[in-house]
């Protein structure tokens, strides 16, 4: 060694000195020990060299490592340096606990131990033989640090609202070199996370986050997702994972049983929620009214026909919302009127149409018929009659059936304007001497504005003339016009009696017959008296007439045939008589100009 490096290395070993905070004096008797050992070694020509050096090392935080170093022979000081700064002098490291000097040093061994391995000690290592004047290759000593546990952010229980996407975050710290992070689920590997890695104030370690994003239908409640950060100082790796729990309104189901059922009779409404976050209340309603007796999962009551058409309902609720849900009842019941239909006043010619509606379950069969007759007019919910007549007006029935439940049924009126129409009996009888009464029966709608009774030169609508009085009375079926004859004599059995009405839409005529009610009571008790011998008497003269009739044929025949024999024949003569019918004019309808003008 040349006597500049010695100095070189004494200058250094001074300041060394200095930085260990030993006395001047012990210092200047250290080197001038070691000064003049050195020259005495080197005045020998003794040559000293490393049998092991510190080689470059990989270690883990935390665990102990080993630095090689060995001199054979060399019993003099040894000086380990890190990073270019010595750590002490010889096998006194007093000021790096961590650090020994390990080895047997009569053999020249010189080992650093670190017991504990940290990132500080990530160095550059020399071991230094100060009186030999050697030192050792720069070792370099790689401190591996594995990441701090991953953290996801949010966790460990994620809550996510139904229909939104997912986004979790990971990240793991503080690791050398920076760890690479995997999202797992289900032990397999999901793609498409996104990096990012920040290099700590440190210039060694550095930390990573991944972002992971999901898609709402790749997310299902209660899965779990595991993100997963390695290096090399973990191969195996550290992971942390979270539970997905997927929140959303209730899901409800509502369900009724039994059904079919029958009007009257008891279901129950059973209320199925799935929620998260739980279920905080049920509310049940029918046609919006609240049902305030329910409140639970469950609802029973007797249902009538309305539940067939007004739905009851049920509303769940938790802290994300409310869901509604409502069932109708598949009630069996009779018919229900839902369309009263409506008597009506039409005209002669026109057309009356007729509504009726109903609803029943199961269905129903409308049936449309005249009132006293069995002919089906309709099956549907409208009846028309077109051009009505006079016989249409009447009563009609609309009727519905529903099938092994029920029959209902509602009438209504067809009235119908026309010209009075009578209905009287064209005989009547009186008994003579006595008060005889005629009556004359007339159906009118609108009801007759004028009724006359008219005879021989007569002419009379109401109160008294000489032995004749006309009333009138109304009733539901029509009106009555009665003319009352007091003391009735012979010629009243002779007259013919006219009775007349009026409307705005014409008028009618009837002829009546007063007939002697004594007479014919005795001509009827004459005939029962003589029926027996009368009936034989009748059918003697009968055969006698038939036998006679038989002789006469067969002399004609047997002449006539003589005759056309004798004479060949002659043309006959035919005669024809007359015949007188005796006919009885009736009076015929009023026109409108006789309506306005009456009888004369």
């Amino acid at each position: 060694m040349r006597p500049f490096q010695l100095d070189l290395l004494l200058v250094c070993f001074f300041l060394f000195s200095q930085e260990l905070g030993l006395q001047k004096r012990g210092c200047c008797l250290v080197l001038g020990y070691m000064a003049k050992d050195t020259f005495r070694r080197m005045s020998e020509g003794q040559v000293y060299s490393f049998s092991q050096q510190p080689q470059d090392q990989v270690v883990v935080s935390g665990q102990p490592v080993t630095l090689l170093c060995a001199i054979p022979e060399y019993d003099g000081f040894v000086l380990w340096i890190k990073d270019g700064l010595a750590l002490g002098v010889g096998r006194d490291l007093s000021s790096y606990p961590q650090y020994l000097v390990v080895g047997n040093h009569l053999s020249g061994e010189h080992h650093l131990k670190i017991l504990r391995a940290e990132l500080q000690d990530d160095a550059v290592y020399e071991c230094q033989a100060i009186q030999a004047a050697i030192r050792s290759r720069p070792a370099r000593l790689t401190v591996l640090v594995p990441p701090d546990d991953p953290i996801i952010l949010g966790g460990p229980v994620i809550s996510l609202r139904a229909g939104d996407p997912l986004n979790l975050t990971c990240h793991a710290d503080n690791a050398k070199p920076a760890a690479s992070i995997i999202w797992l689920r289900k032990g397999e590997v999901i793609n498409g996370a996104t990096y990012s890695k920040t290099l700590l104030r440190d210039g060694k370690r550095e930390s990573i986050v991944s972002t992971l994003f999901l898609s709402p239908g790749d997310v299902e409640n209660g899965q779990s997702i595991v993100c997963r950060a390695t290096n090399k100082a973990i191969p195996g790796g550290k992971e942390t994972s979270v539970t997905i729990d997927i929140q959303h309104p209730p899901l409800v189901n509502l369900s009724v049983e039994p059904q079919p059922v029958l009007e009257d009779n008891v279901v129950t409404f059973h209320c199925s929620a799935k929620a998260n976050p739980a279920v905080t209340q049920y509310r049940w309603a029918k046609r919006g009214q609240i049902i305030s007796e329910a409140s639970g999962e469950v609802y029973r009551t007797t249902v009538d026909y309305t539940y067939f058409s007004e739905p009851v309902s049920c509303e769940v609720t938790n802290a994300l919302g409310s869901t509604n849900l409502s069932r109708t009842v598949d009630v069996y019941f009779g018919p229900r009127m839902t369309t009263e239909p409506q008597s009506l006043l039409v005209d002669l010619g026109s057309d009356a149409v007729f509504s009726c509606a109903w609803v029943g379950n199961p269905s129903l069969t409308i049936v449309w018929m005249k009132r006293g007759s069995g002919v089906v007019l309709s099956n549907e919910k409208t009846l028309t009659l077109k051009s009505v007549r006079q016989e249409d007006a009447g009563k009609y029935v609309c009727r519905a059936v529903v099938p092994r439940v029920g029959a209902g049924e509602r009438e209504v009126i067809l009235t119908v304007n026309g010209p009075p129409i009578i209905s009287s009996t064209q005989t009547q009888h009186a008994l003579h001497g006595e008060k005889g009464q005629i009556k004359c029966f007339i159906r009118s709608t609108p009801p007759p504005d004028r009724i006359a009774w008219s005879w021989k030169e007569n002419v009379l609508e109401s109160g008294t003339s000489g032995r004749y009085t006309v009333e009138t009375i109304s009733t539901e079926e029509g009106v009555i016009s009665t003319l009352t004859i007091s003391n009735i004599v012979r010629a009243d059995f002779q007259t013919i009696y006219n009775c007349t009405a009026w409307n705005s839409f014409g008028s009618d005529t009837e002829i009546i017959r007063l007939k002697e009610q004594g007479s014919e009571m005795k001509s009827g008790a004459g005939l029962e008296a003589e029926s027996v011998p009368m009936a034989v008497i009748i059918g003697v003269a009968v055969g006698a007439g038939v036998a006679f009739l038989v002789l006469m044929a067969t002399i004609v025949a047997f002449c006539c045939a003589r005759s056309q024999r004798s004479t060949g024949g002659r043309p006959g003569i035919s005669g024809r008589g007359t015949e007188k019918k005796a006919r009885l004019r009736l009076p015929r309808r009023a026109s409108k100009q006789e309506y306005n003008k009456g009888p004369s």
